[in-house]
């Protein structure tokens, strides 16, 4: 008479079970996410650069966005051509920054004797995480908690130096850099030899 009730009285937990986050196998339901935002400050020119005090301008504005690997430094000059590339190449060049090729579209024409200097910075991060949504109890759907993966990803996305690398891999060089590629191998030819060496007789014999 029992086993005739038993289904009601897992009918709830089930109910309950599926509250939440579902994932039913094993990839993560949140993975990483890459947000682009450029940033565009414009500097007048005189000449073949900029102009009196623009540079000291151009600096200290840098110097507040804060500079790191993975931003990207452009010029958008309207198509005119400017003389100040140089001058903004060397400003970038003091956080370890070479120039695009292209400059992304931003909002806003370009007035005549002005150039545009875009930095672009990429953030990545695992939003709605962590998900304590679905708690642990007995789950006949099975899936995984609502927090998996939860840990892993947003380390991921808080670690990675460059965060477009999570949307596209950076291509390997066609060439292999001898003074790097080779440290392993000469690592483990200039090790020394580690115990006595030779043979070791034991009650067994020569080991």
């Amino acid at each position: 008479m029992l086993s005739r009730f038993t289904p009601l009285l897992l009918a709830p937990v089930a109910l309950l079970s599926a509250c939440g986050t579902y994932n039913g196998g094993v990839d993560s339901v949140y993975q990483p996410v890459v947000e682009r935002n450029d940033y565009v400050f414009d500097v007048r020119t005189a000449g073949n650069g900029l102009a009196s005090g623009e540079s000291q301008r151009l600096a200290g504005w840098l110097q507040s966005m804060g500079l790191r690997y993975g931003d990207r430094v452009a010029i958008d000059d309207g198509g005119n051509g400017t003389g100040a590339h140089d001058e903004i190449a060397a400003q970038a060049n003091q956080y370890g920054l070479m120039l695009s090729d292209q400059a992304p579209v931003t909002v806003g024409q370009i007035a005549p004797g002005t150039v545009r200097v875009v930095v672009t910075r990429m953030t990545a991060s695992v939003p709605n995480c962590p998900d304590f949504s679905r708690v642990y109890q007995p789950d006949y759907s099975a899936s995984t908690s609502s927090n998996y993966g939860c840990a892993t990803n947003s380390n991921l996305a808080a670690m990675v130096a460059d965060p477009s690398d999570l949307v596209r891999g950076a291509a390997g060089s066609p060439v292999s850099d001898q003074m790097t590629g080779n440290k392993a191998i000469n690592a483990f030819r200039g090790a020394k030899p580690s115990g006595s060496g030779g043979t070791v007789k034991t009650d067994g014999g020569t080991k």
